[in-house]
């Protein structure tokens, strides 16, 4: 079995909450947001700064939260530093669950301007409060399509680490679709489906993945389906998705920073397929990335932190 951590936390680890208009939104979601931060041990000054991005169905600081057999972000970053891995660095846990289950980091009307909110709101209240070096981001899954896509759009970020983030929406979403549509249509669609979430008193794990495709269409698109009844593509409405699929960004947006993107051959999902064309086409564009696709599936893969943390600091540094 794998070994649990018994460490004490022996650094800082500190919470505040700030509400911003930025993140105005038709969910009703609360527009202010904890920040949960952790510094290890260190001898003060400038240090950068790491902002984790929460998958589906997380939200940051669940990260700090003790689990059996496992260490915590926390644990982990502090016995990163202490084996001489990496420097100290200020790790920041956000809060950005919303009520369809998940978070993209780009702007919405309908889930809120999640990615100007982390390129202007959040780094200026860290800023505010701690010396920084330089800023950078890493994510899992819907947190690794952030880092990504916010490293393509922004010029902010120092670093980013992309671990299976979403990519190539065709095998990602668009073969969900039917599934998708099936589980709507029980309840009479989209809209439906929702209250039927929102009074549930436990959802059932086809509910979880609907709700998933769900947030997506609130992300990419109007909320609805790209479908028809019969689950003919609405060719217009499907190319909104396609636009923020990375596969897509590229074309437009080549001046990434340092960029690691990582991915298991067996992604349960199909992401190892769209990030091996993204890698392709990174390469083809000339663009420097550090690239690996390890075994394994899109679970239980935070042990690849031990890799993209001590490479964001480095990075920074050199930015720096």
């Amino acid at each position: 079995m794998p070994e649990h951590s018994f460490e004490p936390i022996r650094g800082i680890l500190e919470r505040f909450s700030f509400s911003s208009s930025t993140l105005a939104n038709q969910l009703g979601d609360p527009t202010e947001r904890e920040i949960v931060v952790h510094i290890p041990p260190n001898d003060g000054g400038l240090m950068p700064c790491i902002i984790y991005l929460a998958p589906f169905t997380s939200t940051g600081f669940a990260r700090a939260n003790w689990r059996a057999f496992s260490e915590t972000l926390p644990q982990r970053h502090e016995r990163l530093v202490k084996e001489g891995k990496m420097e100290p660095a200020i790790l920041v846990m956000p809060d950005t669950f919303t009520s369809l289950g998940g978070n993209q980091f780009v702007d919405s009307e309908i889930v809120g301007k999640w990615g100007t909110w982390l390129e202007n709101d959040l780094r200026e209240q860290l800023s505010n409060r701690y010396e920084i070096s330089g800023f950078g981001l890493v994510g899992k899954s819907s947190g690794g399509y952030g880092a990504i896509v916010r490293g393509m759009m922004d010029d902010c970020w120092d670093a980013i680490a992309c671990h299976s983030g979403d990519c190539g929406f065709e095998l990602l979403f668009g073969i969900e679709m039917a599934t998708t549509l099936t589980e709507v249509m029980v309840y009479g669609g989209e809209s439906e489906f929702l209250k039927h979430v929102k009074s549930a008193q436990s959802m059932k794990p086809e509910d979880f993945h609907t709700l998933m495709i769900l947030a997506m269409a609130a992300t990419y698109s109007d909320g609805t389906l790209p479908v028809n009844s019969n689950c003919i593509f609405d060719d217009d409405k499907w190319a909104q998705w396609l636009s923020w699929d990375p596969l897509t960004l590229i074309e437009k947006y080549q001046n990434l920073p340092p960029c690691w993107i990582d991915v298991g051959n067996k992604d349960q999902y199909n992401i190892q397929y769209g990030l091996r064309q993204l890698h392709n086409r990174m390469n083809e564009l000339g663009i420097e990335h550090q690239w690996e696709e390890f075994q394994g599936t899109h679970s239980g893969i935070d042990h690849r932190l031990d890799l993209s943390l001590p490479w964001i600091v480095k990075n920074i540094q050199s930015a720096s």
